[in-house]
């Protein structure tokens, strides 16, 4: 597995051959980019299919549509160049969510053949391709606040290594916690249905060991904290 994480900027990417079995590719994004991967986002229209675009003109703020329509941009041409097709003909389709069996779960590939992954927060997004399941998160630092409302509703141990550390330590401690727990969720297709106090990931320089997966941070932009969960096998 690679912890190398790549930059997609405005140029079309050399995205390499597609990745296969536990290998795993990760890029970074600024979301904030005019151009990605070779296409103006004010034109992202015309790659995007009809959900991104549905859900793309339901973000009011301008910041918020900008930051999803480069980051899903930015997905699209990846994809593209892994899979050897125009980033417009790539199908996305979603699985059936953990909770319901609705047709609402994570998106992956029509057909199959590749797995991927897609976070974003504020500014900055990560996008993460395998052969196997995977799940990478970005999360920027949360408030103190923050850190206050969801003390309680973490692994027990989590809560008493957060609650443990002085408060200015916190939030990268929680940034950490947050962004291992979601990307070993988004890997499983489970999201947030369950809650927050499962798996146990730690707050500790290294991550928690996860049974099927390895955990693992990235390298992340200052004020920010990154993770990757890929299936073992």
């Amino acid at each position: 597995m690679s912890e190398y994480v790549n930059q997609l900027g405005g140029a079309l990417p050399a995205t390499g051959p597609r990745p296969t079995g536990t290998a795993v590719t990760v890029w970074s994004l600024d979301t904030t980019l005019a151009v990605v991967g070779g296409h103006p986002v004010a034109e992202a229209a015309a790659v995007l299919d009809a959900a991104e675009r549905e859900r793309a003109d339901r973000l009011v703020r301008p910041g918020h549509r900008q930051r999803y329509l480069a980051s899903h941009l930015g997905l699209r041409v990846l994809l593209g160049g892994y899979l050897g097709l125009p980033p417009q003909e790539v199908g996305l389709v979603r699985e059936g969510c953990h909770g319901c069996g609705g047709p609402h779960g994570r998106p992956v590939v029509a057909g199959g053949g590749l797995h991927f992954s897609l976070s974003h927060s504020a500014d900055s997004a990560y996008l993460a391709f395998a052969g196997v399941p995977v799940g990478v998160d970005v999360e920027a630092m949360p408030t103190a606040s923050a850190v206050t409302d969801v003390l309680g509703t973490l692994h027990p141990r989590e809560t008493a290594e957060l609650s443990a550390r002085p408060v200015a330590d916190r939030p990268a401690a929680l940034a950490r916690i947050w962004s291992r727990k979601e990307a070993c969720l988004k890997a499983t297709g489970a999201g947030l249905t369950g809650g927050l106090a499962e798996p146990y990931v730690g707050s500790g320089p290294a991550p928690a060991r996860i049974p099927d997966w390895t955990l693992t941070d990235l390298p992340a932009p200052e004020g920010y904290a990154a993770a990757l969960a890929v299936a073992t096998a």
